[in-house]
C-alpha cells in the first residue's frame, strides 16, 4: 500500500470512528429518554419533557449528534471511503451518493430524506415546540438508516 492509500486509509478509519461515537451518544441519549417517556413522542410527553433540565438535556443531545454524525457523513466519511478505494471524488455530491448506492452502501433518496431532517435542525430547531417533537421523532425513527450505512461502509472496507 502506498503512502497516500494508507493516509486516505487511516482518514477514513478516523471518520468511521467519529461518527459511531455521535451515533453511540445519540443512541444513548434516546436509551435514557426512553426510560421515562414512549417513542414516537406525542406533544404531551414533549412538554413534559422539556421542562426538566436532564430530559431536555437528553433530547438536545439527540438533535446535536444527529447533525454532527449526518454532517460528518456527509462531508468527510463518505469521500474518505472512496478515497481510500482509490475512486475520483473530484465530483459533484449527487456523483459521490451515486457511487455509494451502486456499491451497496446508500440508498440516495434516503440520504436526502436525512439531509432534510438536517436542514430542519438548522432553520426551526428551538423555534417551534411541534417541530422539535417531530425532529426528534424523525431522528428516532432514521437513527437505524444512518446505523446501516456505517455498518455498511465498515463491512465493505474489512470485506
Amino acid at each position: 500500500m502506498g503512502g497516500s492509500a494508507l493516509i486516505y486509509q487511516e482518514k477514513f478509519q478516523a471518520h468511521l470512528a467519529e461518527s459511531f461515537i455521535h451515533l453511540n451518544r445519540l443512541n444513548n441519549a434516546i436509551t435514557a429518554l426512553e426510560k421515562k417517556y414512549t417513542f414516537l413522542l406525542t406533544p404531551s410527553e414533549f412538554k413534559e419533557m422539556i421542562v426538566h433540565d436532564q430530559d431536555l438535556a437528553f433530547s438536545d443531545q439527540v438533535i446535536y449528534r444527529f447533525s454532527k454524525l449526518q454532517d460528518c457523513m456527509g462531508a468527510k466519511l463518505f469521500k474518505s471511503y472512496l478515497l481510500s478505494q482509490g475512486e475520483n471524488v473530484d465530483k459533484p455530491f449527487l456523483d459521490i451518493l451515486n457511487q455509494l448506492e451502486k456499491l451497496q452502501i446508500l440508498n440516495v433518496d434516503k440520504w436526502f430524506e436525512l439531509r432534510d431532517i438536517r436542514n430542519s435542525i438548522a432553520h426551526h430547531y428551538e423555534d417551534d415546540v411541534n417541530v422539535t417533537m417531530g425532529l426528534v421523532n424523525m431522528i428516532y425513527k432514521s437513527r437505524n438508516d444512518l446505523d446501516n450505512i456505517l455498518k455498511a461502509l465498515q463491512s465493505a472496507r474489512t470485506g
